[in-house]
């Protein structure tokens, strides 16, 4: 199955001011998701990988309130596509994710993102796109994006084409950064 073979390609950097900003970049992504993608956030506590999902799902037009399923482990969100929200943060490993049944053939029909990714050690989950999240609290995050199989090559083109709010009112007021 050469499609989930890891494609080595060049990762992504992007910087976000705001959780704002976090969201609208996920909803901008949220555009090329395929039935069956799986994507892996990293990073500490309050880095923004829950403003992430949120602004992902916004992108597949889920209208439900989106929150950090901490203590249930998994939501499931109707959008364009179905979104399988996890968040592993207290669970111990692997293990415990295949015990509780978190994954399982009903997310190929649609779009798991996975926070604490960092739980899964191995390649349970098979995450076509990794996200790594620095900083946190009032700290410019920075993104780092990776495709760790030929479907998250999608993602890393559609981060290519992102474009910050301050480049957007720069572009539209005639200003360049110097």
């Amino acid at each position: 199955m050469a499609e989930r073979r890891s494609t080595g390609g060049t990762p992504v950097r992007v910087s976000s001011a705001s959780a704002a900003e976090t969201r609208r970049f996920a909803a901008h992504l949220a555009a090329v998701a395929v039935a069956g993608d799986v994507i892996a956030l990293r990073g500490e506590l309050g880095a923004g990988k829950t403003q992430f999902a949120k602004g992902f799902a916004q992108g597949l037009g889920v209208t439900a309130v989106v929150n950090s399923p901490s203590f249930t482990l998994m939501a499931e969100y109707l959008g364009r596509l179905p979104l399988f929200h996890l968040d592993l943060y207290r669970l111990g490993g692997a293990a415990d994710v295949l015990a509780g049944g978190l994954l399982d053939e009903r997310q190929q029909g649609g779009v798991t993102i996975i926070e604490w990714a960092e739980r899964l050690d191995g390649p349970v989950g098979g995450a076509d796109l990794e996200v790594h999240f620095e900083g946190a609290g009032d700290e410019v995050r920075q993104l780092d994006l990776r495709a760790r199989t030929r479907r998250g090559d999608r993602y890393l083109a559609a981060a290519r084409t992102w474009r910050t709010e301050a480049e957007e009112e720069a572009t539209v007021t005639g200003e360049t950064e110097e």
